[in-house]
């Protein structure tokens, strides 16, 4: 971050959504980490609803808007390669547009338990707070926004990645075949093959545990489940 505003050179559309992606990790680190170690080192969540609410929110604020960041990474690489739409160019107001769009949709995920739609509650080994995969408390429709959290917040975005690396990749080969194999169309379709797979698969690790054990864990409400398995999603 203080590169970036240090070089004016640095400011380009594309380094936007990094420092979005940047400032979404200030917030899981501030936001949830440090809490989250404070209250390990009193063995459960000792700073009250509050505080449970706060933690909730900042954790998957930062984690949402690192998600679609990463999601818009891969509609700008889509645009900018493979051209869907002629004489397009990805630039400052598309960069500003595309960070904006993962404020609201991580906000359409980390606001709805503030106000009633699900709640934010200790989980895991009880030091950190979360959406509540666990229960069906009356009165918070928490199946439902389960359901809109996976579909919503995991399967959509999965699908998009998917198909814009997917599209990049098949640009990719084509491009190369076109020129015939060369030395450097080689190398170049080596480099972006290594990226989308590199992509694809932090994609993966990041977000399948969690979203595969929550919703194990809701489909299985009312079984026993130990706290380390309970973790993974915390």
């Amino acid at each position: 971050l203080y590169v970036t505003l240090e070089h004016k050179k640095l400011r380009t559309a594309l380094n936007y959504i990094l420092l979005n992606l940047a400032v979404a990790n200030l917030f899981m680190v501030f936001g949830g980490f440090t809490t989250t170690m404070y209250t390990s080192m009193h063995g459960y969540f000792v700073l009250g609803r509050l505080g449970c609410n706060l933690e909730g929110f900042f954790a998957t604020l930062g984690g949402e808007i690192a998600l679609w960041s990463l999601v818009v990474l891969a509609i700008e690489r889509w645009l900018v390669v493979c051209k869907p739409i002629s004489n397009f160019r990805f630039g400052e107001n598309h960069a500003i547009m595309g960070v904006a769009f993962t404020w609201i949709m991580a906000s359409a995920c980390a606001v709805p338990p503030l106000v009633g739609w699900s709640r934010y509650i200790p989980e895991g080994m009880q030091c950190s707070c979360g959406v509540d995969y666990y229960t069906r408390a009356e009165g918070f429709n928490n199946e439902s926004f389960v359901v809109y959290m996976f579909v919503v917040h995991f399967m959509i975005p999965l699908i998009i990645v998917f198909f814009c690396y997917g599209r990049l990749l098949c640009a990719v080969k084509e491009a190369a075949a076109a020129q015939q194999e060369s030395e450097t169309t080689q190398r170049a379709e080596r480099e972006v093959t290594r990226m989308v797979v590199i992509m694809v698969v932090a994609f993966l690790v990041c977000w399948v545990p969690y979203a595969s054990v929550a919703w194990f864990i809701f489909t299985h409400q009312g079984s026993e489940f130990g706290p380390i398995f309970m973790t993974i999603p915390a």
